[in-house]
């Protein structure tokens, strides 16, 4: 049985964490739970970046706000480990940057409505913010309690080429995308798809953020309209910016031609 502690969401830490690099945040999509995944999606800001991947637990069913509560609480503990980082924090010098993507992007949509100043600079990748107003996946959403089990593990293979243009993918990272769709409980599942169908921002206080906010988003994403919601987004925040992926599916991270760290020199989002 996990202790209560166990059953707290956390950071992961990455083997090459430095911490004279800027503190990243990320935090993944729904099946937090596939830690080989993370590692795929992140491995190339290990070059300049103190990375934490935000990981809950599969049997922590808990609440927006207290998502929103745990990513803070564990962001400032990192800050006032390393007390430069922590002096310099909101400064140019060494960002602390938060980047979230599909079911993370709305999570750092949170954040930033309840702790407008804990983050510098700000990377929402295919934002699955605009769940609630595709009415396919709501009304699969509200069925879904009813699925029988085996359909569910088949449904993680089914659900595959909406998640990812498999074409460009490594066998390797196919393989962790499709142990990440079966590791989440379909009650876990249930529970975060209820939150998607629930999930809302108040516009008003998203656009007196002035830090600068990077729109990553993918053409030929299959599940979410992810290119249309990044403008959407963009018509909140004063200070964005849009990079648009032209063969990209939903789950880009795991591209091989897609590299998050190439993206972000770019956009000149880096600090070097």
């Amino acid at each position: 049985m996990l202790s209560h502690f166990q059953n707290q969401p956390y950071f992961l830490t990455s083997q090459l964490s430095n911490s004279s690099y800027p503190l990243f945040v990320f935090l993944p999509g729904m099946d937090e739970t596939g830690k080989e995944l993370m590692y795929i999606q992140t491995a190339s800001l290990n070059a300049a970046f103190d990375v934490r991947c935000f990981v809950i637990p599969p049997n922590n069913l808990t609440t927006w706000d207290e998502l929103t509560k745990q990513v803070a609480n564990l962001t400032q503990i990192e800050l006032e480990k390393v007390p430069r980082r922590h002096e310099v924090a909101c400064s140019e010098t060494s960002p602390v940057y938060l980047c979230g993507e599909s079911f993370g992007g709305c999570l750092a949509l949170k954040v930033l409505e309840k702790f407008p100043k804990l983050f510098t600079k700000i990377i929402l990748i295919n934002s699955a913010s605009s769940f609630h107003r595709v009415l396919w996946l709501n009304f699969g959403s509200l069925l879904f309690p009813y699925t029988p089990q085996i359909l569910y593990k088949i449904s993680s293979f089914i659900s595959l080429p909406f998640l990812a243009n498999l074409s460009r993918i490594s066998p390797t990272a196919k393989q962790a995308l499709f142990k990440s769709t079966r590791s989440a409980p379909k009650k876990t599942a249930n529970q975060r798809l209820s939150l998607m169908r629930e999930f809302n921002i108040d516009k008003s206080k998203l656009s007196q953020i002035t830090q600068p906010i990077l729109l990553i988003a993918s053409k030929k994403d299959r599940l979410l309209p992810s290119e249309m919601e990044a403008h959407h987004l963009s018509n909140i925040f004063p200070n964005t910016q849009i990079i648009t992926l032209p063969h990209s599916g939903h789950a880009c991270l795991v591209e091989e031609d897609v590299n998050l760290y190439e993206i972000l020199l770019s956009a000149k989002f880096t600090v070097n």
